[in-house]
């Protein structure tokens, strides 16, 4: 690759969850479609977590502090000197606008991946890849580009590959996905398979989780005691044969949730974190999903009357699958790839520095 490289500032630990830092993977890997180098200035817990960021090709360099802070803003200046990059893309919630507006004087264009829309952001492109605050929520600088909503869901590649092969309901017996996101924060997978599979017709239960999961070890655990009915799936490749055999799946409206959606398959969602309240809400809107509500106040009984009411209505079942794929096509890390690039093009930041 010989075209300048971008720069991810994004951490990916037990205390900021590890959503963001697979977003931005999935990012880095449209990027490196079109022969752009990608590195990775992060601090990761476990450390393992550096072993997937360089298996896709991109190069991993150890932060010494949480992104946002003055030590990591005197590191990540350093790294921007040393490595040139065309653009610095940061997916940080502690990152505050002094913070960002020293990475933009450094002449490389910066780009926030914000979610939250909770600081002023003095960044040149922002991308909301969830389904909400909308454009009025945020507060930026003059002349900026503001990407949001479905057309720029982060779906993997992996998971946009078996939409063609997930546009029929499996045949039955019911299966069931558990699939609440990269984080799990309240670590609800575990209970909630138990309760599914005391449900009757449900056949047997998947739960597809990370392997830097907390309760993997625990979760394993539980899938020994009755493996004909309970598989955990780690890896990418047991996550999409699973996707493609399900019947419906228990999400928490968050990005895998849009990527379900991508895919056809109905849900039921537990809302886990208050940032995925517009996006599991939108879901609802959209037809795609029914929203359960927050997590503390969802009830077993509750999700057991959802489960049945959904497994004996299968024109339920097409609706909401017809419209999750409606609704997000899958093409949104293209389409951000796109944007970034007509940013980086050289008339576009002509016209900027006349603008200014």
């Amino acid at each position: 690759m010989t075209r300048a490289p971008i720069l991810f500032r994004v951490d990916g630990t037990r205390r900021h969850g590890w959503e963001s830092l697979w977003r931005c993977l999935t990012y880095a890997a449209a990027l490196q479609r079109r022969r752009r180098p990608t590195y990775f200035l992060s601090l990761l817990d476990p450390p393992e977590l550096a072993q997937p960021i360089k298996r896709i090709g991109n190069e991993w360099i150890e932060a010494s502090s949480s992104a946002g802070s003055d030590d990591d803003l005197d590191q990540t200046l350093k790294e921007i000197t040393r490595l040139s990059p065309a653009a610095v893309i940061v997916d940080a919630a502690e990152a505050k606008e002094d913070y960002l507006e020293s990475l933009r004087g450094t002449g490389a264009l910066l780009v926030s991946i914000d979610h939250l829309a909770q600081v002023a952001l003095a960044s040149q492109l922002i991308v909301n890849p969830l389904l909400g605050p909308g454009k009025e929520s945020y507060e930026y600088p003059r002349g900026a580009q503001l990407l949001l909503g479905t057309r720029y869901a982060l779906v993997r590649p992996e998971i946009r590959r078996i939409r063609p092969l997930r546009a029929q309901e499996p045949a039955q017996p019911f299966r069931v996905l558990i699939a609440l996101g990269d984080d799990d924060p309240n670590g609800q997978a575990g209970e909630v398979a138990k309760l599914l599979l005391n449900c009757p017709r449900i056949a047997r239960v998947d739960i597809a989780v990370r392997a830097q999961h907390p309760d993997r070890p625990a979760l394993q655990d539980l899938a020994a005691t009755c493996p004909e009915r309970l598989e955990i799936a780690v890896e990418a490749p047991e996550v999409t044969a699973r996707i493609v055999r399900c019947h419906f799946a228990v999400t928490a409206g968050n990005g895998w949730s849009l990527e379900l959606a991508c895919v056809g398959v109905p849900q039921l969602v537990i809302v886990q974190n208050e940032a995925h309240w517009p996006t599991a809400q939108r879901l609802e809107e959209e037809g795609a999903a029914i929203c359960l509500g927050w997590h503390e106040s969802v009830s077993g009984q509750t999700i057991r009357q959802a489960v049945q009411n959904l497994l004996n209505d299968p024109l339920e079942r097409q609706a909401m699958s017809r419209c999750g794929r409606q609704l997000i096509d899958g093409r949104g890390p293209d389409r951000l790839v796109t944007a970034l690039e007509v940013m980086l093009h050289p008339s576009r930041q002509v016209a900027a520095r006349l603008a200014a």
